[in-house]
């Protein structure tokens, strides 16, 4: 969501950051702070922060920078318009894009094959890098030429603009619904049976684990509140933990695919027209491939089921609901696993009933091995 950024200084919040780190997690976090900074310092909850939730409008230089994407991109009628009956609205979904909906007014008549309605992407901060930009955006534009994704009409530094999907977002409860669980799986393994020109080797998971955890030992906070909170996390032995991940990653049988990386409700849209035919196969579209890269199988899936006990549509902080009762049992994952088994060719005609039950059970086992022994130095 796009937040209006009052001014104030950086030592108001708090927090010291090292220079020269670009748009690293340390600046992401001094961003947060700065966007809605809280009048009193004493208070130990950044929910104060973000008492108001978010906001809905959109501001006045997003405006003139969307609109000038937009005429020059779509050109057509796109040029013809003034800014005055350029219409502009938020999207509601994105944790690190600002989303908007850009339409021609009601009266202009399109004169070639230039889209009414497009969405344009804004990249956040933990996008900005030249490397993670260019990579997306090829991955986008093949995604798209393979009809696994919206159509791509512009690409700038800044964002780009996207073919706009009629559709809405699925809820965190509908990703339990048998049909809509079988079809994401369906999705995901056209998604992992993709060849892609980029680095085959499993490196994200842990480059960006090792980023944060970089960025995370570097923090200094100012405020008392702050101060105990992050003493506390502190007490727990991350690098240890991290280590014991790095050998448990390397012990679990999942093979390196081309993963999404963020299968969550938010990325995946209900198509509009197709939710109440009950003869359409393809009524998902997953969306939102700024995570994704070669990485372990596995991953994928712990990540998907794991989402079934997050909502992220609750509007007051920390701005989602956490609820593990609703995390997958063994029956729902393999109802999804089959699903997933049928579309990527995983069984075959002459398996038995024996084959395709030791064959699902690879793929639970891939998802979650857990350590024999607790994390040393841990408290």
């Amino acid at each position: 969501m796009q937040r209006s950024i009052p001014t104030v200084k950086t030592e108001d919040t708090g927090f010291h950051a090292p220079k020269g780190k670009g748009d690293t997690l340390i600046n992401i976090i001094k961003e947060n702070h700065l966007r809605a900074p809280s009048p009193n310092y004493d208070d130990d909850s950044e929910a104060e922060s973000y008492r108001d939730g978010h906001t809905e409008e959109v501001d006045r230089d997003t405006r003139v920078r969307a609109y000038a994407w937009c005429r020059d991109f779509l050109s057509g009628t796109w040029k013809t318009i003034h800014e005055t009956d350029f219409q502009i609205s938020i999207v509601r979904g994105g944790l690190s894009n600002l989303l908007y909906l850009c339409s021609l007014p009601d009266h202009a008549q399109c004169v070639g094959d230039e889209p009414r309605q497009v969405l344009l992407r804004v990249y956040g901060a933990i996008l900005r890098g030249v490397d993670s930009l260019v990579s997306e955006s090829v991955m986008f534009a093949i995604l798209a030429e393979r009809q696994l994704g919206p159509n791509l009409y512009g690409v700038f530094p800044e964002g780009r603009l996207e073919q706009y999907m009629p559709s809405k977002h699925l809820r965190t409860e509908q990703l339990r619904d048998p049909e809509v669980s079988a079809e994401i799986a369906t999705k995901v393994a056209r998604f992992h049976g993709m060849a892609m020109p980029f680095n085959k080797e499993p490196k994200w998971l842990l480059g960006t684990i090792d980023r944060y955890m970089e960025q995370v030992l570097q923090l200094k906070f100012v405020r008392d509140a702050h101060v105990k909170k992050f003493n506390k996390l502190m007490k727990y032995n991350l690098q240890a933990e991290l280590e014991s991940l790095r050998t448990l990653l390397a012990e679990t049988p999942s093979p390196v695919v081309f993963c999404h990386n963020d299968v969550q409700e938010g990325n995946i849209l209900m198509l509009d027209g197709v939710e109440q035919d009950p003869s359409s196969t393809e009524k998902l579209m997953l969306i939102d491939f700024e995570y994704s890269s070669y990485n372990y199988r596995g991953f994928d899936f712990g990540n998907h089921f794991c989402e079934w006990a997050y909502d992220y549509t609750y509007d007051k902080w920390p701005f989602y609901k956490e609820n593990m009762e609703n995390y997958p049992s063994r029956e729902q994952q393999l109802h999804f696993f089959r699903s997933y088994l049928a579309e990527s060719g995983g069984y075959t005609e002459s398996m038995t009933v024996e084959d395709r039950a030791r064959v699902e059970e690879e793929l639970i086992n891939g998802m979650n091995t857990v350590p024999q022994q607790p994390c040393p130095n841990t408290v």
